[in-house]
């Protein structure tokens, strides 16, 4: 008996730390997304003046998060990491009580952008969660203690997770779950307009009764039914295919169709406050990509005037490459399409291709080969490898806290 209480509460106290391990390396796979998240939970909680650190809050929380999942899947000091993450989920599941009963409309963000669930789906999962921690630490008698050599294999996960950690802060994330992924077409594109028919529908909308039905042209209603109108709406399964890239120039008057034709590398900046060493950089690789055939567009969260004063503090000619190409955008476009600040995304006739970050932009000879190469190649190439990566990833760390 004591042994399947053993097992039981150990099986417990694997499956809420690969829980809490997951839910945190998503968070640190994007961390301007977990900024993001912070931040409106703190506008939910009224902690406004928190939101400078919301991004370092983020992902130091996330790297607890981790932390602890850790410990709970490696068994190491069982005791204190119980009671960790007993406040921790306590926490948790009160927080998201409160969004249950005043429904704001947010995201819980309890695994980044890569799953989402309603208000009602996360509270209930953290009662589950809850409920497996309190059998795995109650009695604490039976708790048990590791293998010395789990502590190594706690010791190495750390250590990789802070790297991941660090790299997903320098670059743009290995793996994209916004709406602007690799592939996806431009509402304003050819591809958009020649593949209209595939991707919409007509529907039918009949009354009868008080209820309201839709039906599509083959299956319509008896006549019973009244009539109410017709609507064309996007067929299931598009609506991941398909986003909005809207920005204007200087007059107010929307230039999308730019961001179409041809190729064109797009340089978004959601926060105007650089340096001017970094507006210099962007100038520079705005006046390269045009050089080597590209359209560069640089679309800004900002304003004319404010643009202005910018620009009056750069250099004549970074001025002038600048006011060239620029373009005012919304910030939550800006910084959903390219999570880096002054990062670049490559679009091919509408398609989305790839991404870099403002660290990490390609050169003029990188620049040559994007140009005369296959951009489809290039689109499941990056796509594959940046998957491959972080499957890698995830399978050595759990590599190393199961077998090691």
């Amino acid at each position: 008996m004591k042994y399947i209480l053993f097992r039981l509460k150990r099986f417990c106290g694997f499956l809420a730390g690969f829980v809490f391990f997951i839910a945190g390396i998503f968070k640190l796979l994007d961390p301007v997304g977990t900024g993001l998240i912070m931040q409106e939970y703190f506008n939910f909680l009224h902690l406004d003046f928190l939101a400078p650190v919301a991004k370092p809050a983020g992902v130091l929380f996330a790297f607890v998060e981790t932390t602890v999942g850790t410990a709970l899947v490696t068994g190491v000091w069982r005791k204190v990491t119980v009671f960790v993450a007993l406040a921790f989920q306590v926490l948790f599941t009160l927080l998201t009580l409160m969004l249950v009963i005043f429904n704001p409309q947010m995201d819980c963000g309890c695994f980044g952008e890569a799953i989402h669930l309603t208000h009602m789906q996360t509270f209930l999962k953290n009662l589950v969660l809850l409920a497996m921690l309190l059998v795995f630490a109650f009695p604490l008698r039976h708790l048990g203690g590791p293998k010395k050599h789990k502590y190594a294999s706690f010791a190495i996960v750390t250590v990789s997770v802070f790297a991941f950690g660090v790299y997903s802060w320098l670059r743009i994330p290995l793996v994209d779950y916004t709406a602007f992924k690799p592939a996806v077409a431009l509402q304003a594109g050819h591809a958009f307009e020649t593949a209209y028919e595939d991707m919409f529908e007509t529907v039918f909308v009949y009354e009868k009764d008080g209820q309201i039905q839709e039906y599509d042209l083959g299956h319509l209603p008896d006549s019973t039914w009244d009539f109410v109108e017709t609507k064309t709406v996007m067929k299931r399964g598009f609506e991941e295919s398909v986003v909005s890239l809207s920005f204007s120039d200087d007059d107010g008057e929307y230039r999308d169709t730019l961001a179409v034709r041809g190729k064109v590398m797009v340089m978004s900046v959601y926060d105007a406050g650089m340096k001017s060493s970094r507006w210099v950089e962007v100038a520079d690789f705005l006046q390269e990509a045009a050089r080597t055939g590209f359209r560069p567009l640089l679309l800004v969260a900002s304003t004319p005037q404010h643009m202005s004063e910018i620009l009056a503090g750069l250099p004549a000619k970074t001025s002038v490459i600048i006011e060239d190409n620029l373009y005012y955008s919304d910030r939550k476009t800006l910084i959903t399409m390219n999570r880096s600040n002054a990062g670049v995304t490559y679009f091919s006739d509408g398609y989305l291709v790839c991404k870099w970050a403002g660290r990490a932009l390609p050169d003029v000879t990188e620049l040559e080969e994007l140009h005369s190469g296959d951009d489809t190649e290039l689109i499941i190439g990056n796509d594959t490898s940046a998957d491959l990566a972080f499957q890698a990833f995830l399978l050595y760390v759990f590599a190393v806290m199961l077998l090691l």
